[in-house]
């Protein structure tokens, strides 16, 4: 009867020290659900970004460049064509990078891919879609036989070149604004490390 008390003692202890160890274990199963990742969890129409300057100058660039390419689609003969073929291919061009960009911007896409620096990525499309549809409105402007197809595509030309101008002002702006920040950011980070230093040197002056 004894050896059969002390047995179930025992066991009694020894499922209470398996119950506390258990329950200090780090490697206790977690009861909390798993989510699954979204992947297109960073898709999100951005109507802040939609309704800025530079929002609102990306529509009117894509919808101008698309403009000017069908006006210059519409031209059945021409001689010379280079200035055509010019113009078709800046026109044609700026609405597709000038698109994705938009596209990319409006839909917050651009936070995915942190290893491209897009201030200056929409810069450099801007400043090389001002000059090129200048040159190509231009060249169309000199060459053009006075059809309404040419004049037409000549005007949205220079009208979308204006707009593009204006944009890269802004992005000009705003870049350099971003450099001026930095800059001042760093030289106080510097002045606060050299104050936090002599104050150290002046607190234990066995280091001096």
């Amino acid at each position: 009867m004894r050896t059969t008390e002390e047995s179930e003692v025992f066991d009694g202890e020894a499922s209470n020290t398996s119950m506390i160890s258990g329950a200090s274990s780090p490697y206790q199963p977690t009861t909390e659900p798993v989510h699954p990742r979204n992947v297109l969890g960073g898709i999100r129409c951005d109507l802040e970004y939609l309704r800025s300057h530079f929002g609102i100058l990306k529509v009117v660039e894509v919808v101008l460049s698309l403009i000017s390419f069908i006006c210059i689609e519409t031209i059945m003969m021409c001689s010379p064509c280079g200035g055509v073929y010019f113009f078709e291919f800046v026109s044609c061009s700026a609405f597709v990078v000038t698109g994705v960009l938009l596209l990319f911007f409006g839909l917050n896409l651009h936070i995915n891919v942190p290893q491209i620096n897009w201030s200056i990525t929409d810069l450099v499309n801007t400043a090389a879609s001002t000059f090129f549809f200048f040159l190509s409105s231009l060249v169309l402007a000199c060459i053009n036989h006075n059809t309404g197809a040419e004049i037409a595509a000549v005007i949205f030309g220079f009208l979308v070149t204006s707009v593009y101008g204006l944009n890269t002002f802004l992005a000009v702006r705003r870049w350099r604004r971003g450099n001026g920040c930095q800059g001042a950011a760093q030289s106080s980070e510097y002045t606060r490390a050299r104050t936090a230093s002599r104050g150290e040197m002046e607190a234990r002056p066995e280091l001096a």
